[in-house]
């Protein structure tokens, strides 16, 4: 079931995404020789009636793309030149390529507040909750109901970014600044190794108030709050990840997410729910980065072609996307490995 659960996990994602670039593509009159869900060998295809597109699944379900004339170096002199992408308008190109990432937000926006209306708002606070007898909170003097303003001098007000900070910080000395009765206190708690079989964890000894609130207005508010959440923590990842505070080795990819899909399986059908809504927004933030072989490097050049006045030369470009699809392979590799070593 976990299996069945990871290909619909990610081939929904990965469909609602390359359905962006499709329907654009489509509306702009371009060309698709092909619609694919996954790589590697075509395990099936169908073709719709006066449509030239095939229509195909793969046999890897870890990806997808949308084939369209005009993407390659060489002109296909079959396809009219106005059916071609490089020959559309900038905007055209530019919504065309980026539609793929707009298509996963709005997609996680609407899962969200479906999770909302059906299971509940719950907004994370930076209150806390109770503190654990004995434990490395409780003797630094953390309370409850202290309100977690600062750690390490950097302001947390959401419950995500900060269990994001404490797992940057990765078992050393956080300091926190609370706010007490109006009053800030500034408190230095060490976590405690926890050791259950192989599985190693710092514990700090403490939780936060989680406030509930149901019905529409709340789901949709719920949805804004925790879109704009989770983004702002992709975003600190990136940062977290060019600066060495994060490793490689956090980061998971096929293999990990398998894992990740059990364990959401196994709490409730609407924690793979939102599981998507999670890999949408990830998704769609590092497609958006402007490195070659994203949809945020093909933007780029799209942007530089009109600053310059003049396409760019397509072999050069080409050259570059496979540079980096090169690369993007061998990184892959590396965090497959990282994940398989992990299970170990």
């Amino acid at each position: 079931m976990t299996l069945i659960y990871f290909i619909l996990v990610l081939g929904v994602t990965v469909f609602v995404h390359e359905f962006g670039h499709f329907i654009c593509a489509k509306k702009f009159g371009i060309y698709v020789y092909e619609f694919s869900i996954g790589m590697g060998p075509r395990i099936f295809k169908f073709n719709r009636k006066n449509d030239e597109t095939d229509y195909s699944i793969r046999l890897f379900p870890i990806g997808g793309y949308v084939q369209m004339a005009g993407e390659e170096i060489e002109a296909d002199k079959n396809i009219p030149k106005e059916m071609q992408l490089n020959s559309k308008k900038i905007y055209q190109k530019a919504l065309t390529v980026s539609a793929g990432v707009l298509f996963n937000f709005l997609f996680a926006f609407i899962i969200l507040f479906i999770v909302g209306l059906i299971n509940g708002s719950n907004f994370g606070t930076t209150v806390v909750d109770s503190v654990t007898d004995n434990m490395p909170a409780y003797t630094a003097g953390l309370k409850e109901n202290d309100k977690i303003i600062k750690i390490n001098n950097k302001s947390v007000n959401t419950s995500d970014i900060l269990m994001l900070e404490l797992q940057v910080n990765n078992g050393k000395t956080v300091t926190f600044v609370v706010d007490r009765n109006g009053t800030e206190e500034e408190i230095k708690v060490t976590p405690k190794k926890i050791k259950i079989g192989k599985d190693e964890s710092f514990q700090y000894g403490f939780s936060l108030v989680t406030e509930t609130e149901n019905g529409l207005f709340s789901a949709i508010k719920y949805a804004f709050y925790k879109f704009t959440n989770l983004m702002a923590q992709m975003i600190l990842i990136i940062k977290y990840l060019i600066l060495g505070k994060l490793k490689l080795t956090s980061l998971s990819g096929p293999v990990g997410i398998f894992n990740i899909v059990g364990q959401s399986a196994k709490a409730g059908f609407i924690n793979l729910i939102y599981l998507i809504a999670y890999l949408c927004i990830n998704i769609g933030i590092i497609n958006i980065v402007p490195l070659p072989a994203f949809d945020g490097g093909r933007l780029l050049f799209i942007i530089i072609e009109k600053i310059k006045g003049s396409p760019i030369n397509p072999k050069v470009e080409n050259i570059i996307h496979s540079v980096g699809f090169i690369l993007l392979m061998i990184l892959m590799v590396l965090i497959t490995y990282n994940d398989i070593m992990r299970l170990l």
